[in-house]
């Protein structure tokens, strides 16, 4: 899996596979973090979207 931890490549519009980049983990890890709602996500089917400025916000604890 190819690592970027740079913000600004980050697409507006995340997937799961945008988290597993930006975070260094794997797709279990990643799908048991977004189990726990810590953060608002959009279901399209079977796919998980979510915007960047929540995942960020959430990433820097300002979530909550």
């Amino acid at each position: 899996m190819k690592k970027n931890c740079n913000v600004d490549a980050l697409p507006e519009v995340m997937n799961v596979q945008d988290m597993q980049v930006f975070l260094g983990i794997g797709r279990v890890q990643a799908y048991k973090q977004i189990e726990k709602c810590e953060f608002h996500i959009v279901r399209i089917g079977r796919s998980i979207r979510f915007s960047k400025k929540n995942f960020l916000n959430w990433f820097q604890g300002q979530v909550g």
